[in-house]
């Protein structure tokens, strides 16, 4: 969705119907789950954002643990409604 509303693409993807863009591994988009970490970028009144779509699901907590020994800093979002 934030890709989207930056611009960047036309239409929003969704996880779970295996189209969202960060997850590219055929697995990923056959079962409907991140499991590898991606990365996008995109700007928003003129600062340049850098999203890290990470796995949800335990399973692939080492993924996540990964992905944020390379980062300097974090915001979380989550989707309340959703779950996720």
């Amino acid at each position: 969705e934030m890709l989207n509303k930056a611009g960047v693409l036309r239409n929003s993807g969704r996880v779970d119907a295996g189209s969202a863009t960060t997850d590219f591994l055929e697995q990923e988009r056959e079962r409907g789950i991140t499991i590898q970490s991606a990365a996008a970028h995109f700007d928003w009144n003129n600062t340049n954002i850098v999203l890290v779509d990470t796995p949800g699901h335990v399973d692939f907590g080492f993924e996540v643990d990964r992905t944020l020994r390379a980062v300097d800093g974090v915001v979380l979002v989550v989707d309340a409604v959703a779950g996720a």
